[in-house]
């Protein structure tokens, strides 16, 4: 996979959400999806210090309870800990899951000493079923002892799913002889068609920040990573992205001063990695495929073909099967943009040219059918109507996907066993 241009001087280290100064973690197997299971479904990522805070939630009209009261408490001031779990999404659960989520919010704040709106809660799992408490509430307050710098893992552990591996980053660099971290843990690989990002992602930082600066710094980065990315084009109801600064580096940083710039490259730089990992990782899909368009008359027109191209099921099943179809490809073009003419569009397959002004090249089929074996290429499309260009990151849809979706019937039989559900 390509890097992200690294400007300036950060580096990309070893690490994950703790790794950041001031930023300690906790983690626990509560039995969540299923009473017996032992791995890690609850965890916890608390600042020893006041942070300023962001985030972006999803955009879904449907959103999980645990979304409605993290978005209500970073409204009301900064956010100083982050309770999270997986197996339930706690997501189309009405006024019950409202509750849920603020008790969860309130037993934190109290363990730690802070007010119930510092506590953001993030869920993910099975939508529309009840948050078997009974499990979770005993261990709350255990949770919110022992916290290490050395459990940043354990969270990134406990909030995967259908993920086949953690996702974490750490990045550093200097500004003057002091040295500004970030680290990060998300979770994403199914339910991927952001507008807000399809997944959690907690991102913390010791430099100091204003609340302003980071929010705007937050979303010029979900634009250019989370919402660029496509798996099945389904928005999930639990988007959160939330990022905390602690101001434990003993660097202030604001536009236009020393640091600011690296600061924004790095903090950028782990947004977009986070985003690929998400669709490295996608359920079942071999491929992972950039979709480049340029020459469009406005960006949005842009947008709207890389976004029909890289959801379009026939054109992903292509790729899935090694078939360079670039006929897919703009009949895809043609139903996305609202002034696209078909006799000035060109596509490229990996680097070699399939379309010119709406029809096939004389290169070699065989040719393109060796390229897009590999696991990792771009489809560049040019419409020839304009300067402006989108980019959107996605993969291939394989029919081990379709399997793998077929069914959480066992998750509503483990919720009647507990009395959840009927």
């Amino acid at each position: 996979m390509k890097k992200c241009e690294q400007v300036a001087d950060f580096k990309e280290v070893r690490g994950g959400v703790t790794y950041a100064r001031g930023f300690v973690a906790n983690a626990l197997s509560c039995g969540i999806k299923k009473p017996t299971a032992t791995r890690l479904d609850l965890g916890l990522v608390y600042s020893t210090r006041p942070t300023t805070s962001a985030g972006t939630f999803t955009t879904n009209r449907v959103k999980a309870a645990c979304v409605r009261v993290s978005k209500e408490h970073l409204s009301k001031g900064d956010i100083r800990a982050v309770v999270a779990n997986s197996g339930n999404a706690n997501a189309c659960t009405g006024r019950d899951g409202m509750v849920v989520a603020r008790k969860e919010c309130n037993i934190v704040a109290k363990e730690l000493g802070l007010e119930s709106r510092e506590v953001a809660v993030c869920s993910t799992g099975v939508i529309g079923l009840p948050m078997p408490m009974v499990r979770i509430e005993p261990r709350l307050p255990e949770l919110c002892h022992d916290l290490s710098v050395k459990k940043g893992h354990d969270v990134a552990s406990s909030i995967i799913t259908s993920d086949t591996c953690e996702k974490e980053i750490a990045v550093h660099f200097k500004v003057g002889d002091k040295e500004v971290r970030i680290g990060s843990c998300c979770k994403g690989a199914g339910m991927i068609c952001p507008n807000m990002a399809t997944m959690i992602c907690l991102i913390c930082t010791d430099a100091a920040v204003s609340r302003e600066a980071l929010q705007e710094l937050v979303n010029e980065g979900v634009e250019r990573s989370f919402n660029r990315i496509t798996i099945d084009g389904d928005m999930s109801t639990n988007d959160t992205c939330l990022v905390l600064a602690n101001g434990a580096s003993g660097v202030r940083l604001s536009p236009g001063r020393p640091g600011w710039k690296q600061f924004r490259a790095a903090l950028h730089h782990v947004m977009l990695q986070q985003a690929w990992r998400i669709v490295r990782d996608g359920e079942r899909i071999t491929k992972f495929v950039t979709v480049k368009v340029k020459g469009a008359p406005t960006r949005t027109e842009a947008k709207l073909v890389a976004k029909g191209v890289a959801n379009s099921s026939l054109v992903k099943s292509s790729w899935n099967g090694g078939d360079p179809n670039w006929g897919r490809i703009i009949h895809a073009v043609g139903y996305s943009g609202r002034r696209v003419r078909e006799e000035k569009v060109d596509i490229d397959i990996a680097g070699l040219p399939a379309c010119r002004g709406g029809m096939q090249t004389d290169t070699p089929s065989d040719d393109l059918r060796a390229r897009v074996q590999a696991d990792s290429f771009e489809v560049v499309i040019n419409l020839n109507g304009g300067n402006e260009e989108y980019t959107v990151y996605t993969s291939d849809l394989s029919p081990e996907y379709v399997d793998f979706n077929r069914s959480e019937y066992a998750y509503w039989n483990q919720a009647k066993q507990d009395g959840l559900t009927k």
